[in-house]
């Protein structure tokens, strides 16, 4: 695969949980050794579509940017940056928002699901903010995009973006490609119907990778299983031991296959204990390098700045040709 330029953000919602660690952030570190132009950003503009306080949205920001630090990024082999650092991700999704269809828009499930939080009505922002995602990769002509599943169809809305783009103003973008996780989609430890989430209210449902081992513990011994003690890997008939062993492996490194025969014997009460240790293990490090990070806002604001003055050079030149081609010089 002949990779020209990566690009992908993320929502800065405070430390991340697990499965934004195996699903996205795991995979990130490994990008950055891989290709040669790598873009990282904590999406500050996207994080208003739900309504926060300015003090925790700042909070949030330095919390990320010290987690993703920790967990491997390297400022040296990437830009990591602030998304509202650079206005041309704004002024570029504005123009792509007047090639874009409402109905379009409405299609997309995740406006569908979100809006439901804020009185089945919505804000402009949260119906549009698809089209700044779309500016956000095409910005930096970037050939590909690490993303899941639940992201692949706002991919293909960026796809479909630059293709009409190209079509009115000749070709100009590359049309993204998605690299997609091969991790498991980790699931909620309370429900393993869904996927874990940051904003789910039960606490013991996500596992944060700054939690304490005590907390860890807590959390997988009160993970939802079934009353069958052996560890089976079977995600449609026992989804919550088959989540645990796609944690176990993840953390591990080691196939589901291993990670059964390992297993084998273990009823899932010692077992969840098993994964919990796993957790620890492989997150104590991580943890104590959020921890130094967080004591330093002014080397984390340094960072986002110095990661958004890279990309600013990046994308001037690519924004001016596209002031030029709509018209606007």
């Amino acid at each position: 695969m002949v990779v020209d330029r990566i690009f992908s953000g993320i929502q800065p919602t405070g430390t991340p949980h697990l499965g934004n660690y195996l699903g996205a952030i795991q995979n990130w570190v490994n990008l950055q050794e891989e290709c040669s132009s790598v873009l990282y950003s904590i999406m500050d503009m996207h994080s208003l579509t739900m309504p926060k306080e300015p003090a925790v949205l700042r909070q949030n920001i330095l919390d990320t940017t010290a987690a993703i630090l920790a967990c491997g990024i390297d400022p040296k082999k990437c830009f990591l940056f602030r998304q509202s650092l650079v206005p041309e991700h704004a002024e570029l999704a504005w123009i792509l928002g007047c090639l874009t269809n409402v109905p379009r828009l409405l299609r997309l499930p995740q406006w569908k699901m979100k809006r439901a939080s804020q009185n089945n009505e919505g804000t402009v922002g949260l119906l549009t903010y698809p089209v700044l995602q779309a500016a956000d990769i095409l910005l930096y002509k970037s050939t590909h995009v690490p993303v899941g599943e639940d992201q692949v169809l706002h991919l293909e809305l960026a796809q479909d973006i630059a293709q009409h783009f190209n079509k009115k103003y000749g070709e100009f973008f590359p049309v993204p490609k998605a690299i997609l996780s091969t991790t498991k989609k980790i699931k909620s430890l309370r429900d393993p119907t869904v996927k874990m989430s940051k904003s789910d209210p039960q606490k013991l449902a996500t596992v944060n990778i700054a939690d304490s081992p005590d907390e860890i513990v807590l959390k997988f011994r009160k993970a939802v299983t079934d009353f069958t003690s052996e560890v089976t890997y079977d995600p449609a008939s026992r989804p919550g031991v088959s989540n645990l062993v796609s944690i176990h492996a993840a953390v591990t490194g080691l196939s589901i296959k291993d990670v059964l025969h390992q297993s084998a014997g273990l009823d899932t009460a010692r077992y969840k204990m098993v994964v919990a240790e796993s957790v620890i293990q492989r997150f104590a490090p991580i943890r104590n390098e959020i921890k130094k990070l967080q004591e330093d806002k002014s080397h984390l604001m340094k960072v986002l700045e110095d990661g958004a003055e890279k990309a600013k050079e990046l994308a001037a030149p690519i924004y001016q040709e596209i002031r030029r081609l709509v018209g606007f010089q």
